[in-house]
């Protein structure tokens, strides 16, 4: 059980005077210069650090998450996230200063389809280091050349006296970095300053929140206010509002552009334009090899890792496991699974509405298999396609199975996932390296077909979320009426313009066997693993890294990695 907390919801008298005063502020900052920008960004991101532990705590709190490792994910997903954005982007101001693009000094590659992808990761030593073996990229839309890219990147950054108006920041109510990071990029982006809503599963972080943004509140760039659906809706329609921005479900989106869920017909009922992440049905595609019972037992590890950290609720959770039906060790890989799961610690489904969401599908898959809480349930043509649609933000995993090996399996779980999954958030891919070193350069050709925002390559593409130069937000194409996972992105700390995707890799073993494998890699089991032991301490040094990055810190943090 979460714990409550006595909270006051905004009256709408005082939202319209927080609108008011963001409006007066929007005015100022569109004549604010750079340097003053700057400042006022680096004095946020020290009232940051220095409301980490009471923002962790209030997020622990939140979820009613037990002593232990698990607490790791509350500052890894909170004050960690943020640190790292909120200094990413005071980089990229300093470099529009200096009279610089912030791509500069980015390597470009051209990738299948005539793309330009701009290495993200590691940025510097200190990210070459702590993520080893780890890489990232963006990639832009086709035709779009680096050059081009270079001199068109940084947003509103480069529009002096650009004022954006006053935008609602509906916040997520699961990863308490969202809407900090949605307020960014708002900021930052467009010049546009925000009210930010908390769903009320996070009310109890809002003394926490705005210790931690006091700055930018002084500054009447941004106010953060309680409230239920009466509020939001109060916002939504409020004259002074120009903007909307969204993290949530595709019911709450179709409900405040169109006033249903079903009827889209005629104009929209929202009069003001809308950005959106409203995650969907992640796969996760297993490339079929020869693995030793280590491999097994990692990816297995990974995989649950995809479905059940933070209990599941989450909008980048991969739902859908595509394995091959012709892959030898097919069957002892889903039994590593079911070990691996059946060990974990029991956790309480914390988010309102997953109870009712977990037995739909219970009694959607009535020969589902139910280990330690949570559900594994397998999709053929013989049951319900469900679990291919329905995000059921919960502790549920489905696994199907298509025909071949090799390359061929891969392009068909590509095409499988494109067409049956809803939503284009987030997928990913395991692969073994000699398994994708046969495929050779067909391997990225297919990469590129897969059409999702964020593509994990032996890396949960959550991990994208925590990396701030890449982008987050559904693959481009979708609209109003047909929402899918979203419109529109954020973070993009390197302010690109024509992004397509963001692509992240990891290594396919933990060290020291990666290098065993021929993986240049020296990081050990992350530490967002749920099976990572060490996962608290790495999490909390890390956040104090990013707070203040500095060589002697490493040792620290290293020491924690390596007890995962």
């Amino acid at each position: 059980m979460t714990s409550t907390y006595d909270v006051t919801f905004a009256t709408e008298a005082e939202l319209d005077t927080a609108i008011d005063e963001l409006t007066r502020g929007a005015q100022r900052w569109a004549v604010t210069g750079l340097t003053e920008r700057i400042t006022l960004l680096k004095r946020t991101q020290r009232s940051i650090a220095d409301a980490a532990d009471a923002w962790a705590a209030a997020a622990i709190v939140a979820k009613g998450i037990p002593p232990g490792p698990l607490e790791g994910e509350e500052w890894m997903s909170g004050p960690y996230a943020t640190l790292c954005a909120f200094g990413a982007v005071i980089d990229s101001l300093k470099k529009i200063a200096a009279g610089k693009s912030p791509a500069c000094g980015l390597k470009s590659r051209t990738v299948p389809g005539n793309r330009t992808a701009f290495a993200m990761l590691p940025g510097d030593l200190f990210e070459f280091n702590l993520f080893n073996g780890f890489s990232a990229e963006v990639w832009l839309t086709p035709g779009v050349s680096a050059d081009e890219a270079r001199r068109t990147a940084g947003l509103g950054a480069r529009r002096s006296g650009e004022n954006g108006g006053v935008g609602l920041v509906l916040g997520a109510g699961n990863i308490a970095a969202i809407g900090p990071l949605d307020v960014l990029y708002e900021l930052i982006a467009h010049n546009r300053v925000s009210v930010l809503k908390l769903n009320p599963t996070f009310a109890g972080l809002i003394a926490a929140y705005e210790a931690a943004f006091a700055p930018l509140i002084n500054a009447n760039l941004v106010r953060i206010v309680n409230g239920g659906t009466e509020v939001g809706q109060y916002l939504t329609a409020h004259p002074g509002v120009s903007h909307v921005h969204i993290t949530g479900s595709r019911a709450t989106h179709d409900m405040i552009v169109w006033g249903s869920r079903t009827e889209k017909d005629g104009a929209p009922k929202l009069g003001k334009p809308i950005t959106s992440e409203l995650g969907g049905v992640s796969p996760i595609i297993v490339v079929p090899g020869k693995w030793d019972d280590a491999d097994l037992r990692y990816q297995a590890e990974h995989v649950a890792t995809q479905r059940f950290h933070n209990c599941g609720h989450n909008c980048i959770g991969g739902q859908v496991l595509v394995v091959s039906a012709d892959w030898p060790q097919k069957d002892a890989f889903l039994a590593e699974i079911r070990r691996v799961v059946e060990a974990l610690p029991q956790r309480t489904l914390w988010y309102p509405g997953a109870d009712k969401k977990v037995a739909a599908a219970a009694l959607a898959y009535p020969d589902a298999e139910r280990l330690n809480g949570r559900i594994l349930l397998k999709v053929d043509q013989s049951t319900s396609q469900e679990a291919l649609t329905t995000e059921y933000f919960g502790p549920v995993l489905a696994h199907t199975e298509l025909p071949a090996i090799g390359l061929e399996f891969l392009c068909a779980a590509i095409e499988f996932c494109n067409d049956k999954l809803g939503g284009n958030l987030g997928a990913s891919i395991i692969v073994a390296p000699d398994d994708r070193k046969a495929m050779g350069t067909a391997f990225e050709a297919a990469v590129a077909d897969l059409h999702y925002g964020t593509i994990g390559i032996n890396v949960w593409s959550a991990i994208g979320f925590l990396v701030p130069a890449l982008s987050w937000g559904a693959y481009p194409g979708n609209t109003l009426g047909d929402v899918g996972s979203g419109i529109g992105i954020v973070h993009n700390s390197r302010l690109l313009t024509n992004i397509e995707r963001s692509v992240v890799t990891g290594p396919f073993r933990p060290f020291p066997r990666s290098i065993a494998g021929g993986e240049m890699a020296l990081s050990p089991k992350p530490a967002w693993f749920v099976t990572a032991r060490s996962a608290k301490g790495v999490a909390e040094r890390l956040t104090r890294f990013a707070a203040s990055p500095g060589w002697a810190k490493l040792p620290g943090i290293f020491n924690q990695a390596f007890r995962a």
